[in-house]
């Protein structure tokens, strides 16, 4: 598919604009009836939708379909700009270098990386569309926030285009140290499409750090210590401008899950999940996408070896598994979700007795009243990642239980275990050291658990996503539009204040 020459038109300008792969919404097919929009689930649509809401913005994204791409249309309080993709790109930009090149390289390579130059040339190609769509609808001098691995080249495709706009740019996932990320046989072009932005935002300090270390040694820029205040780490020194780079962790919408978590609705339900999954057994709960960096398998491993060494029992405990489908024809998710569905049959037939299975596994996208529900249903929620860069599953967890109920098993390689030091984290990889955690969860003293609850939840409600979107975006505003006075004076090559 060529990239589309999109005009730009006074109708069309927006001040504030969210662009992101994939749209707040996608088609889906019922039946022989025609498509209908149907709110797409994930972390990023829950921080992002509300704050552009708030601000009567714009979203520039993939509308979910390789068919024919409906025209930019109005939600309420919102216009979403869709960006066609055809088959051919679904494949190579999206399953194959963001989520097999990409996504492994920036977690640990959990799983190996592939690196393949059709793949690059692909990511390429549509990460040039997504500036174009955005340099069309964007108005002069407005605010332009780019979303996470699969736009990494677009903040400088889009400078190009708008030198006028000013443009922050979000990692949602780790940030790899150099060692890792110079595997990439593409890394200068990435690290100089992050460049194109004025604030490149990082999940946490570490992020920043190794974004800014590997700035330093892909171009040889001089290293000057000092005096950055968090959340801006570090300052890259371009020609004419410069580049600021900060840990902005981002949260949850508090207020409105705590009102769905108070709703009559939610709470009937909550009752009802109790009643049918054994009223007195206690409820461990997972809530994950199906991917092998969530650390399923080991959660499972772990619920199994309490169970063989009778530390529970199906009676008195049950797991409920909830893992969303997930990048299905990417080879490495097939596999996993074939794993894990195993593991789930040999615990049922081990453990299992009639009319009481310790594992009832969902392969299924849940609404957030149903997921409201569960939260507060639950006794232990198990948010073990092996590498993740936040997971707002646990800040939702947290949210939903205004009661001071549960306890949270925080694995300490997600990001959010940085902010919620009084949940109890655990080593995911440290089998044993699961087992014991997870136990220790389920028998924790109320008075100890209310007062871990308490603490966590004044967290959440201080730092929600409106807080994490103020902080970038005055970061953003408070660096200009990179314009640096005295420009003769700013040597040719790049500067790291780090």
């Amino acid at each position: 598919m060529d990239t589309p020459r999109v005009r730009h038109t006074a109708d069309q300008e927006t001040e504030f604009l969210v662009v992101a792969n994939r749209l707040p919404v996608h088609l889906e097919a019922h039946g022989t009836a025609e498509p209908r929009w149907q709110r797409s689930p994930g972390g990023l649509v829950s921080a992002l939708e509300p704050i552009l809401r708030a601000r009567r913005g714009a979203w520039v994204g993939w509308a979910g379909t390789t068919g024919d791409t409906p025209v930019a249309f109005h939600d309420p309080d919102l216009r979403l700009h869709p960006v066609p993709l055809n088959e051919s790109e679904y494949r190579d930009y999206y399953e194959g270098f963001s989520n097999a090149t990409l996504w492994p390289l920036f977690h640990d390579a959990v799983a190996p990386p592939e690196f393949k130059q059709a793949w690059w040339q692909s990511y390429r190609q549509v990460n040039q569309r997504f500036a174009e769509h955005t340099a069309a609808v964007a108005a002069p001098g407005a605010t332009v926030w780019i979303q996470d691995y699969q736009l990494m080249l677009v903040p400088a495709l889009l400078r190009e285009r708008r030198p006028d706009v000013r443009i922050g740019f979000f990692l949602h996932i780790p940030f790899p140290p150099p060692e890792l990320f110079l595997q990439l046989p593409w890394r200068t072009e990435v690290v100089d499409g992050l460049l194109g932005a004025d604030l490149v935002g990082f999940q946490l300090p570490g992020g920043a750090r190794n974004f800014l270390q590997l700035v330093r040694r892909l171009h040889r820029g001089e290293s000057v210590a000092g005096g950055q205040p968090t959340p801006v780490l570090g300052t890259v020194r371009l020609p004419g401008r410069t580049v600021r780079a900060g840990a902005f962790p981002i949260s949850i919408d508090t207020a409105g899950l705590e009102a769905l978590a108070h709703s009559e609705a939610v709470r009937e339900r909550a009752q009802r999940i109790r009643h049918r999954l054994g009223g007195s057994r206690k409820i461990m709960l997972g809530v994950d996408r199906l991917d092998y960096t969530k650390g399923i398998d080991q959660r499972l491993r772990a619920f199994e070896g309490l169970l063989a060494k009778n530390r529970i029992t199906a009676q008195d405990t049950v797991l409920v598994q909830i893992a969303t489908p997930s990048r299905e024809r990417v080879e490495h998710y097939r596999r996993q979700r074939a794993r894990v569905e195993a593991q789930v049959g040999r615990i049922n037939g081990t453990f299992g007795q009639v009319g009481r299975v310790p594992v009832h596994y969902l392969h299924t996208t849940v609404d957030r009243t149903e997921l409201a529900a569960l939260y507060q249903a639950a006794d232990v929620m198990l948010v073990t990642p092996l590498r993740d860069g936040m997971n707002l599953v646990a800040k939702e967890f947290v949210a939903a239980r205004p009661d001071l109920g549960g306890a949270l098993v925080l694995s300490e390689f997600a990001g959010a275990a940085h902010e919620l030091p009084q949940a109890l984290l655990v080593n995911p990889h440290h089998l044993s050291e699961l087992e014991d955690t997870m136990a220790a969860a389920l028998d924790l003293e109320e008075r100890e658990r209310r007062h871990r609850m308490r603490e966590l939840r004044r967290h959440v409600r201080e730092r929600d996503v409106h807080h994490w979107a103020r902080s970038f975006l005055s970061a953003l505003s408070e660096g200009g539009h990179g314009a640096v006075p005295g420009e003769s004076e700013i040597p040719a090559r790049r500067t790291i204040v780090a």
